[in-house]
């Protein structure tokens, strides 16, 4: 567990330690989750919602000057694993967009375009968005998928085939998990 004072240098050191701690406890929900096929705590993502909206109608979009790096790269994931609420994830992208030059990951943003358009029934632009089919990682659909590389290159992302092979290294399918 990281306990990492934030530098005192940011607007909003308390709502950044309190993003640490809802991210604590997401990660937490979700390790569990992984590791008992029949838990899911949906009321965890609902609260870290609700308390992301409080923080984002209070202080706009949490940015690296506000909360610092990891506490903006926090606020993402929270929205990210906001699927209940697909339209404020949609409002979180576009304050994502908004925000200067440096003030939000470039890669959160991708992560979150593709999560909404997925939510949206719509092709994803960067493939960041997996599903799970014959013990193997595959990309929900991508738009224009000759252009992916590409699109990922211009932000800086590394090729899909690597995304697909860290997918497979970093979420390894228990073959021999008991039926």
């Amino acid at each position: 567990m990281n306990t990492e004072v934030p530098p005192e240098n940011i607007s909003h050191p308390q709502i950044a330690a309190e993003l640490h701690r809802m991210v604590e406890v997401d990660q937490a929900m979700r390790v569990q989750a992984n590791n008992d096929d029949d838990f899911w705590d949906d009321t965890v993502d609902v609260e870290n919602t609700e308390r992301m909206k409080e923080i984002v109608a209070e202080i706009g979009w949490p940015t690296v000057l506000k909360v610092g790096e990891e506490g903006a790269h926090h606020a993402w994931l929270l929205v990210q694993h906001a699927d209940l609420d697909v339209a404020f994830q949609e409002e979180c992208l576009a304050l994502m967009k908004e925000a200067g030059e440096g003030e939000v990951s470039v890669t959160d943003i991708a992560y979150l375009e593709d999560r909404v358009r997925v939510n949206q029934g719509k092709g994803q632009l960067y493939g960041t968005q997996f599903t799970q089919e014959n013990n193997q990682h595959i990309p929900r659909p991508i738009e224009d998928e000759e252009q992916v590389n590409e699109r990922r290159a211009a932000i800086g992302m590394g090729p899909l085939s690597e995304q697909i092979a860290l997918m497979n290294e970093k979420y390894p399918f228990d073959t021999h998990k008991e039926e």
